[in-house]
């Protein structure tokens, strides 16, 4: 069956090394939306940190964000929002106060107190970079548990590969665990991992396959390319599954299509190969 949806991870596959879109990507990309392939972003990011990216591409964009907690158009219409009970956020964060450090709360606000911490380290060589850029969304409480006034998106966590792997361990281990889902990014050369716990509903792929569903694309008909943990039930999802050359090495072990690395423009050669070949441009 021909490609009619194309579903793009952003950072370590639609993005190279330095944080840019290249020609090449952004060109296959357009290629693709005038022949009629509705292309979705699937990101882990917030909507307003994933839209300088989408920004850079001139064509019309679905945003699946915080790991498919919201769909929202490129425009900004949210088309389905699964949030985290606050009940369970509390819980949360009880449970994981060792990593209080490298904990946060996203809300789905329009601007200010989106990402709530406890406070905003310049000395945090981990996170301040990221923070810094992005001040104008970011409030302080403390403790942080006095934030939770309304269901958050997601609590997340962020710190070196090894402690995020403990917390990660109690997280999957917790009494109520049930109640929420976790998607675990992790980037073993820079030492540095994410887990977001977000709701049990919730993954990348289940709210692909629910766009997919509300936009009559049957799953045989998505091909979608990802790197990291967090892709792995997109990947799943789709009947095409495209992992990129430098994806983390358990998503390689699936046996998945591989595509070159985010440097050689792997999105691009990717989406020419199973997807611009068959298609027909729209008249």
């Amino acid at each position: 069956m021909a490609v009619r949806l194309i579903a793009l991870d952003i950072d370590g596959t639609l993005l190279d090394s330095r944080w840019q879109v290249s020609e090449a990507n952004r060109a296959a990309i357009a290629g693709a939306t005038r022949r009629g392939i509705e292309v979705v972003l699937v990101t882990g990011r917030r909507y307003d940190f994933a839209m300088p990216v989408a920004q850079k591409l001139d064509c019309p964009l679905t945003m699946i964000v915080n790991n498919g907690a919201l769909i929202r158009s490129k425009e900004g219409r949210t088309h389905l929002r699964h949030l985290l009970p606050q009940s369970t956020a509390e819980k949360v964060l009880a449970l994981t106060r060792a990593w209080r450090d490298g904990a946060a709360v996203v809300f789905d606000r329009p601007r200010e107190n989106q990402v709530m911490l406890e406070a905003l380290d310049p000395d945090d060589s981990l996170r301040y970079a990221y923070y810094s850029r992005n001040k104008e969304f970011i409030g302080l409480a403390k403790p942080l548990e006095s934030c939770l006034t309304e269901d958050p998106i997601q609590v997340m966590l962020s710190g070196n590969v090894a402690p995020m792997r403990e917390a990660e361990a109690v997280l999957r281990g917790a009494p109520f665990a049930g109640e929420f889902a976790l998607a675990v990014t992790t980037y073993e050369s820079k030492d540095f991992a994410m887990i977001d716990v977000i709701n049990s509903v919730c993954s990348k792929g289940s709210s692909l396959a629910e766009w997919a569903a509300l936009r009559g694309v049957a799953r045989e008909e998505v091909m979608a390319i990802g790197d990291n943990h967090n892709d792995l039930e997109m990947l799943s999802f789709a009947g095409i599954p495209v992992v990129m050359g430098n994806s983390v090495p358990e998503l390689k072990a699936y046996g998945w299509h591989q595509t070159g690395t985010n440097d050689e423009n792997g999105v691009a050669l990717a989406i020419e190969q199973f997807a611009l070949r068959e298609a027909t441009p729209c008249v």
